[in-house]
């Protein structure tokens, strides 16, 4: 998030850029609001209490009344920052997400290597905050740390011969993929802690609930993965993800390749 002015009363930049003044905040394009004194309530103090809250208990935990009280301050004070919940999630979501990492050896790598490491990353982030995957996505990404991110993905294709459009097409469905495979491993991991039955019992249970309701006369696909090793994690705790990355990735190289052949 952008750090806040030190001091001053709240920029007239509403209607230019079509932000809350929330977001303006979080660009450093409007200052705090109203005149006086510093105030010690801040937006970082507001964004940062609930990712705390977040983290901790999860998103149904956060409400402007919850967060209001674990700051000491009145629900109403608030609102002279965010406006509505729906503000505060995008912020708390760009607080969680952070700034991208540099790519490793940037110099020399390739369109590949380099959204390889973006698509990793966004992943990391997601796994190590599935909060963020309960926040509704209600618009495009606007916020500081999104747009980086944005940006990141967008350059790694720069040179490739892809359309503007194709490129915004590429990393939407690489980050489609990516938020896929969190929310899943998320769900589950949910689910078991829940049930408190740990993953290597809940693996054996589904397995041995395959087995009891199919056979090789009605499942005949079905009975040759569970007769190989592909459930007992031969290829990897991550190989589905980065197979699925891989074939992704192998599309927009057939694509890419195509545009420097001559036409016929």
């Amino acid at each position: 998030m952008a750090k806040e002015p030190a001091d001053g009363t709240a920029g007239d930049t509403a209607g230019t850029t079509g932000l809350p003044a929330s977001l303006e905040m979080a660009w450093g394009l409007r200052e705090r609001p109203g005149k006086g004194p510093r105030p010690t309530l801040t937006l970082t103090r507001i964004v940062d209490a609930a990712v705390a809250l977040a983290a901790g208990e999860g998103m149904d935990a956060v409400s402007m009344v919850r967060v209001a009280k674990e700051l000491g301050v009145s629900t109403m004070s608030l609102y002279r920052y965010v406006t509505a919940k729906e503000e505060l999630y995008i912020l708390m979501a760009d607080a969680g997400v952070g700034l991208p990492p540099a790519p490793s050896g940037e110099h020399g790598l390739g369109w590949r290597e380099l959204l390889s490491q973006w698509a990793y990353a966004q992943r990391a982030v997601l796994m190590a905050n599935t909060w963020i995957l309960r926040i509704p996505i209600t618009a495009a990404p606007v916020s500081p740390n999104q747009l980086a991110w944005m940006e990141r993905g967008l350059a790694a294709l720069a040179g490739t011969g892809l359309s503007e459009g194709e490129k915004l097409s590429a990393i939407i469905l690489i980050g489609g993929l990516v938020r896929n495979e969190a929310t899943m491993a998320a769900d589950m991991m949910d689910a078991m802690m829940k049930s408190g039955v740990s993953p290597d019992v809940a693996m054996a249970q589904y397995l041995r609930t395959l087995r009891l309701m199919t056979g090789p006369d009605t499942h005949p696909a079905v009975t040759r993965l569970l007769d190989s090793d592909a459930f007992a994690g031969a290829d990897g705790p991550d190989f589905q993800f980065t197979f699925g990355l891989g074939r992704v990735l192998d599309g927009l190289a057939d694509l890419i390749s195509s545009r420097s052949r001559p036409t016929p």
